[in-house]
């Protein structure tokens, strides 16, 4: 039987007459209903919206002068700010029951006012005017509602089903039982087409798991389950991401979804960039946006009568979304297009706001009054909103941390390490201590072997650790940022390590801020562990006894300072200081969860908003520049040829575990032409990325990952290397990564173009190329704004989108490849991209793209295509003129009023959400894929020429010299990194903070006997340099390291230039730290106050941070999991702290080697005896020993007794080596991990070892 007449009895099975699969509505049923409750009905009512922003520079980012001047003007001039208008004067009503769409071009306000209806915009830069009701009250939060965000935030380690679940089970109150939320979870996975991918993880960028679509219907699904009465969703067919958007089958199923919901009384609101036809007759609203003014609000019914009698008639065979946001877009290309179209816009916004009364008043509450509010559901009447039960929430959270954590291998193994490490080193540190006086001091940092001193010792640890943990929630609770959270952290617990009495006694803190210790968690525990250790909850009067030289009488005079009793004194403690400070603790333990909970609750995180950047005066006044095409003579042409292309994964997650592989392509032979537009298309998961990623050999292994390619993939019948793949290819990413978030549009651009572009172009002609690009890519009216982030609101979506697709065809490259370059783009901006694109194309060059969701008018520009199904088989190759032909001849004709995208795109797609469906279409669908296997043997190959080798090194492109790119590279750094004020007080504020806090509890250091302590510990505090040198990389290196990996892939610039450029700018700041912290220390602290003690001090602070930084760098690069790169930094640095040479004084051979390794040992080893050689002590009478002498007498005795009178200088100098020694590791590790193969070697080298 032949492949076609096998597809025309699947027809015939499903009953259908003809086969039309492009007609969705005849093709797929409509959609079970979901066993929700039913909800509250809500009005939702948007009256005379108005936002604007002050757009004046903060004062931290002015001149003096200026702000001297804003400081002094009279305060009744304060509010003559410069306001821009995001939103202008919008209305609109949203009746219960009924499904929204908030449509236009890029940046035209459509997230903007989703975030303002539903409370989530808010600045004290932000004026608002007018109002957002529901059912008349203005406070959402007396409403049930969710919101969807462009961006997926999931747990990577959960599948889709536990995600979901967890969801149902967070949302959905009583009296919904256990088995009513698992059937729910089950028909919301059937509904959104997520069975085949339910018991998938969630994954992310390290660890791929759910392709984009895949994670936005599953972001859908959660705030389904929520069960609002009105929900938000702010794009919800494309997303902001890598691997993000949907197909257009599933974007239509999942708008249908929405519909189901809304008929059932909620009130559904989305952004929506570029619907399909058949989506927008699902739509009963729409409001139009154009510059955040309306230029309609009402029922779709309405929208294109009213503009046909403003003389705007929508032609036939057009997408009505499609020819409204054409309408309400500024052609920005061109001061023609850009003066036509904004002529057409302020005629529509004027016309609107003159009928805007009628429509409110009639058109709208026709439509609202044609509704009918249920009351009832399935038989049930609706009930007031109830809340879910702590009980449960508790066990659930509870649950679900547990299994993420389990299913983070890194994250426990570092836990594990840090936690095993440290005990193993710091047991090997203080084996079999002595019972002499070094002994003694070596004690106080470890615990005396015996059982009821191991249990107490024990139960202060987890209390300790408890106590860290919950106040980690608290700085989170008190910034968001990394930095500001670190510093708030770092801070204080820099605060109560002084205040314990370790490194300081208690009687030597300055009676100012002695006080503190009582409000210091670690005088608790410290001080239970030190009179655990020396005491005992059993022992004598007089404590422990240790190795009097004089005799072993406890009581003799000569072997009082080898007493427990005399020990706990001269450290300050009080008496029977094990179960009071037990209990404070505890309540330590409570009282930061609990302030935790209070500041996560009350202290919203609210996203800034960036401000417009003044141009350096070279930018373009807006005229277009006269671009004239390349002869297709002066492109080489290249034609890639795949035959047989396979890709496979080969995952370990765990060590013990045998590897499994995973097909992702699977048998590809096809051609991609230069001088054509090459799509690929597929439905979600069908590896249209990885296709991309392994053509560009941007297939990064890691340790548990390997990717297998098998087949050929030539240029022009040649196999290119893999320098000439990356030379000549340029790669456009579906997520914005690569943008520096405090660079605006212009800048973004011209340091492309100089890194770029070649060296014989002239700076004037890179930033001429930069505005021709910018103007091409319509970034004309965003040129001035920044990036922005997730933390501050920068420039949209769809513009971050054309920014990335302008870096990337800057150089007019030989092939761009470009993965989903319309998502996330209005329909006006997608089509504007495609015609550069098929200009670029036109030139000669070979274009290969991928793509979800393509308008009508696009798709004949699609020369060739490759049609992929689920798992990344094959269905069609060839000429887009071609594919509608080949599938009519299995009788499956694409409608005349169908987009022949979406017809393929609904052909290839399995319908997961009814079973009878499924079966019909899995069926179908493999049959395709059958005929196309056995019809593929027969495509011809096109290409015209035979490269040979030296043709195709002759494509490759040098990277700009060092002495081009350092530059460009630095000064693109600072201007980033000084517009981010948090980066700024990262690199600071720390080391300012630390040496302040210093001064408060050790200024001015004594010479008595109790300072000798005093004294050492403050030198031993210089160790906690180290690790603010590690919280300074955490907190800045990992952004730069993740745009250097993508430009770096785009053969911007080596790993030399990266390296130096991030010293450079790190350089400066630690020099003026360490200066400050060198003052105080040698002068407000005494350590002694001369100009050598000031300099020694600068440079070891200097040397120590700069080595903590080196070691952030060395550990970020090998590992992205940011957590497991601190818990083995923090490792490291702890045991050198310990073994630095003052907590520990006998230390074994083994240790003492690589204690060498450490810049700690030379910064004590110098900094002891230069602060310490010219002291001299006293003591009372008290502390005299029986020949009347004090116990110690001179630094030099200090010296002995810690092993540390060395030669200073000498130390310094090893000091200074180890410095270089680190930053040049770091540099090592990052060339080596960023060369190919780095990961494959590891892995080799590990299977030997295990051999």
């Amino acid at each position: 039987m032949d492949s076609k007449k096998e597809l025309e009895i699947v027809e015939e099975s499903n009953g259908a007459q003809t086969p039309n699969p492009g007609i969705l509505d005849q093709e797929l049923p409509v959609p079970t209903a979901l066993s929700f409750h039913a909800v509250s009905p809500v009005d939702v009512r948007v009256d005379g919206l108005t936002v604007q922003i002050d757009t004046t520079a903060s004062i931290w980012q002015v001149s003096a002068t200026q702000a001297w001047k804003r400081l002094s003007r009279p305060k009744s001039k304060v509010d003559d700010a410069s306001y821009k208008t995001i939103l202008d004067d919008v209305g609109a009503h949203m009746p219960s029951g009924s499904l929204t769409a908030i449509i236009g071009s890029s940046g035209s306000g459509k997230t903007s006012l989703l975030n303002v209806m539903s409370g989530r915009m808010e600045s004290n830069r932000l004026k608002i005017i007018g109002s957002t009701t529901f059912n008349g009250d203005s406070n959402i939060a007396h409403t049930r509602s969710s919101y969807v965000m462009q961006q997926d935030v999931l747990i990577p380690t959960l599948t889709v089903r536990e995600t979901l679940q967890y969801a149902a089970d967070l949302r959905l109150p009583p009296p919904i039982t256990h088995a009513e939320r698992k059937a729910i979870v089950e028909q919301v996975i059937l509904e959104l087409g997520l069975k085949e991918c339910a018991d998938t993880r969630i994954g992310n960028s390290a660890h791929k798991g759910c392709s984009g679509g895949e994670k936005r219907r599953t972001s859908i699904g959660v705030q389904m389950l929520a069960n609002p009465s009105v929900l938000f969703c702010d794009e919800p067919t494309t997303a902001k991401g890598a691997y993000a958007g949907l197909d257009a089958t599933s974007a239509y199923q999942i708008i249908r979804t929405l519909k189901g919901l809304a008929s059932k009384g909620r009130t559904i609101v989305v952004s929506i960039h570029a619907p399909r036809s058949e989506i927008w007759s699902l739509f009963d609203n729409v409001i139009l946006l154009s510059r955040g003014s309306p230029l309609y609000s009402g029922p779709v019914s309405g929208s294109l009568p009213y503009f046909s009698e403003l003389g705007y008639t929508m032609p036939t065979f057009v997408n009505p979304a499609e020819f409204l946001i054409d309408l309400a877009a500024i052609d920005n290309r061109s001061s023609e297009l850009e003066a036509a179209s904004l002529a057409r816009v302020n005629f529509l916004r004027e016309s609107w706001r003159t009928k805007e009364k009628k429509y409110a008043d009639h058109g709208v509450e026709e439509a609202a009054s044609q509704k009918t509010h249920p009351t009832t559901q399935n038989g049930t009447d609706i009930e007031p909103a109830r809340t879910v039960p702590f009980s449960r929430e508790f066990s659930v959270l509870t649950s679900r941390t547990f299994k993420t954590t389990l299913r983070d291998p890194l994250g426990v193994a570092g836990t594990l390490f840090e936690a095993v490490g440290m005990a193993v080193i710091t047991g090997w540190i203080f084996l079999q201590l002595d019972k002499s006086q070094a002994g003694i001091r070596s004690r106080e940092g470890r615990y005396r072997l015996d059982v009821a001193a191991f249990f107490i010792f024990l139960t202060l640890s987890i209390l300790v650790h408890y106590i860290a943990v919950s106040f980690a929630a608290v700085g989170v609770g008190i910034a968001r940022s990394f930095s500001g959270a670190g510093l708030v952290a770092n801070l204080s617990f820099t605060l109560q390590s002084f205040a314990c009495g370790y490194f300081v006694q208690s009687n030597q803190i300055p009676i100012y801020t002695r006080w503190l210790k009582w409000t210091a968690y670690t005088f608790y525990a410290f001080g239970a562990l030190c009179y655990n250790e020396f005491m005992g909850i059993s022992s004598p009067p007089y404590g422990q006894l240790y190795d009097c030289p004089f005799s072993n009488d406890p009581l003799d005079p000569a072997c009082k300072q080898y007493t427990g009793v005399y020990i706990i004194e001269s450290l300050g403690l009080p008496p029977n200081w094990i179960w009071r400070p037990c209990v404070i603790l505890v309540a330590y333990v409570i009282g930061f969860y609990f302030l935790a909970g209070l500041l996560l609750q009350y202290n919203r995180f609210a996203m800034g908003i960036a401000q417009a950047r003044k141009s350096d005066g070279e930018a373009q006044t807006g005229k277009e520049v006269a671009v004239v095409p390349r002869s297709t003579e002066d492109v080489r042409r290249v034609v890639i040829s795949l035959d047989k292309y396979t890709l496979e994964i080969k995952k370990k997650d765990y060590f013990w575990r045998p590897s499994r592989t995973i097909s992702i392509l699977q048998s590809i032979t096809t051609e991609f032409q230069a001088g054509q537009l090459n799509v690929i298309m597929g439905p979600s998961g069908s590896g249209k990325t990885s296709l991309l990623n392994s053509i560009a050999r941007r297939l990064h292994g890691s340790m548990g990952t390997k990717y297998k390619l098998s087949g050929t993939m030539s240029y022009d019948g040649a196999i290119p290397s893999e320098s000439v793949i990356r030379s000549v290819t340029s790669f456009v990413t579906q997520d914005d990564d690569a943008l520096m978030p405090s660079l605006t549009v212009r800048e973004s651009l011209r340091f492309a173009a100089g890194l770029r572009l070649p060296r014989w172009m002239s700076k004037e002609e890179k930033n001429r190329r930069a505005e021709d690009i910018l103007m091409k890519m319509g970034l004309k009216d965003c040129a001035d704004n920044l990036i922005g982030s997730d933390l501050i609101k920068g420039i949209s979506g769809g513009e971050k989108r054309r920014v990335t697709i302008a870096i990337q065809i800057l150089t007019d490259p030989k092939i761009l490849l470009l993965d989903e370059p319309t998502s996330g783009l209005d329909a006006f901006t997608a089509t504007s991209i495609m015609e550069v694109l098929n200009s670029l194309a036109a030139e000669g060059r070979t274009l290969i793209m991928t793509i979800h969701q393509s308008r009508s008018d696009i798709f004949p520009h699609f020369s060739n295509l490759l049609l992929l199904a689920r798992g990344g088989r094959p269905v069609y190759s060839g000429s887009g003129d071609n594919m509608i032909p080949y599938f009519g001849s299995f009788g499956y004709d694409c409608p005349p009023q169908t987009n022949p995208a979406d017809f393929a795109l609904d052909l290839i797609t399995v319908d997961l959400q009814q079973e009878d469906r499924e079966a019909i279409t899995r069926k179908r669908v493999q049959h395709l894929i059958t005929a196309w296997q056995s019809n593929e043997t027969v495509v011809t190959r096109q290409t015209s020429q035979i490269a040979t080798p030296a043709e195709l090194g002759s494509l490759k492109k040098k990277m700009h010299p060092l002495r081009v790119t350092f530059p460009l590279v630095l000064h693109r750094s600072t201007i980033n990194f000084f517009r981010q004020p948090d980066l700024i007080m990262a690199r600071t504020s720390q080391v300012i903070g630390i040496a302040i806090i210093m001064a408060l509890f050790f200024a001015p250091m004594k010479n008595d006997y109790t300072a000798v302590q005093t004294r050492m510990g403050f030198v031993q505090e210089f160790a906690a340099l180290y690790f603010i040198g590690m919280l300074q990389n955490i907190a800045v290196y990992p952004p730069e390291r993740d745009v250097y990996y993508r430009e770096e892939a785009d053969h911007c610039y080596s790993a030399e230039t990266f390296i130096l450029s991030y010293t450079v700018l790190e350089l400066p700041f630690e020099i003026l730290a360490s200066i400050l912290f060198g003052v105080i220390a040698a002068y407000a602290v005494n350590m002694e106050r001369s100009v050598l003690m000031f300099f020694v001090a600068a440079f070891n602070c200097f040397a120590i941070i700069n080595a903590g930084e080196s070691l952030g760098i060395v550990f970020c690069t090998l590992f992205d999991h940011v957590g497991f790169s601190v818990n083995v930094t923090s490792v490291i640095l702890s045991i050198s702290t310990i073994m630095g040479g003052i907590m520990s004084l006998n230390l074994n051979k083994v240790l003492q080697g690589f204690n060498h390794l450490s810049p700690i040992k030379y910064a004590v080893a110098n900094l002891a005896p230069y602060s310490m050689r010219n002291q001299l002590f006293t003591c009372t009478d008290a502390e005299r020993l029986p020949n009347g002498q004090c116990p110690i007498t001179s630094g030099i005795q200090v010296l002995d007794l810690y092993n540390l009178n060395t030669n200073p200088g000498l130390n310094v100098l090893w000091l200074a080596i180890s410095v270089i020694v680190y930053r040049f590791l770091a540099y090592v590790i990052v060339k080596g991990v960023r060369s190919r193969g780095f990961w494959e070697r590891v892995r080799r080298l590990l299977s030997r070892f295990r051999e």
